[in-house]
């Protein structure tokens, strides 16, 4: 043994008889897989999409065909539900969701096994006013927030025909409004799914209490204050306190949801004519809802 290589060090000491050679460890430099990471769980599903809200003994009322039936919802995303119940639509059906008063989001059926059926949410914000009221509104924001989209000398709404045909409110605008919600000294943001002179149905992923009263900002469309009727999953309905005026939404720059759907691989034989994947919802670009509304404003 090399007892003063042991103390001052230098020179390559003899190996210790009593302490064996330690063995290199840790991460080497140069291999990203040189550490082993034990795993006691592995992934069961897929948690890549937007939190589910699992829900026990609620019940909704959904219309389909004009019928409207009592169905269990099971559970609730950002994007869509899971409803179980006695009614046989076919896939690509489209059907009414009501969560509540003024809650209704518009659906569309993505997939069924047994008595339970997938439903899929529309983009847009839905507007409830008269469909002039709309036309001005998608008209006024199209001008503003993207100008590049021209439009002709404009015609005042007052000139619109009277009778115009109520199936002028099936227009289906690309355009989604969202905004915060102050409540409880947080700021949440929020998706507006749809919005009237007196109440709003929004998303929003903070706790909220069935009666508290927070403060609705949509951003350069101003504030309004409200009370939550009531919440179920993600989804909550507010109440306002005054009336609100829903030409001011041309004031806020919208989002535009995308035209055309990049359709999942199980689904490349869907050939049905009245699947979502094929007519898109009938959503209309921001160019083709241009020209729509330029007609409707000269009628």
């Amino acid at each position: 043994m090399n007892i003063r290589a042991k103390i001052f060090g230098g020179g390559e000491a003899d190996p210790s008889p009593v302490v064996g050679k330690k063995r290199p460890g840790g991460a080497k430099t140069d291999k990203l897989n040189s550490v082993k990471v034990a795993r006691d769980e592995y992934r069961r599903g897929n948690t890549r999409g937007a939190d589910r809200h699992r829900l026990s003994e609620e019940q909704v009322r959904v219309v389909h065909d004009g019928t409207s039936h009592l169905v269990d919802l099971i559970n609730l995303s950002g994007g869509g539900a899971m409803i179980a119940g006695d009614l046989d639509p076919r896939l690509w059906d489209r059907l009414d969701l009501h969560l509540g008063e003024g809650g209704v989001i518009e659906c569309a059926v993505r997939w069924l096994k047994g008595n339970r059926i997938g439903l899929e949410f529309a983009h847009e914000t839905r507007l409830d006013c008269s469909v002039a009221e709309q036309a001005e509104l998608l008209r006024a924001t199209i001008a503003r927030s993207f100008p590049e989209v021209e439009f002709e000398v404009a015609i005042e709404a007052d000139d619109a025909a009277p009778q115009a045909n109520e199936h002028r409110r099936e227009r289906r605008h690309p355009l989604i409004w969202s905004g915060a919600l102050h409540h409880d000294y947080e700021t949440t943001p929020i998706r507006l799914r749809n919005i009237s002179s007196t109440g709003a149905l929004i998303e929003c992923g903070a706790p909220l209490r069935v009666g508290s009263e927070p403060l609705l900002d949509l951003g350069e469309a101003g504030t309004v204050f409200a009370t939550v009727a009531w919440i179920v999953g993600d989804q909550v309905g507010l109440k306002f306190h005054d009336l609100f005026d829903l030409s001011r939404l041309a004031q806020s720059t919208p989002e535009v949801a995308p035209q055309r759907w990049d359709r999942p691989e199980y689904l490349r034989t869907a050939s049905d004519p009245d699947s979502p994947w094929a007519d898109e919802w009938g959503r209309l670009s921001l160019g083709e809802l241009r020209d729509e509304l330029e007609g409707f404003m000269k009628r």
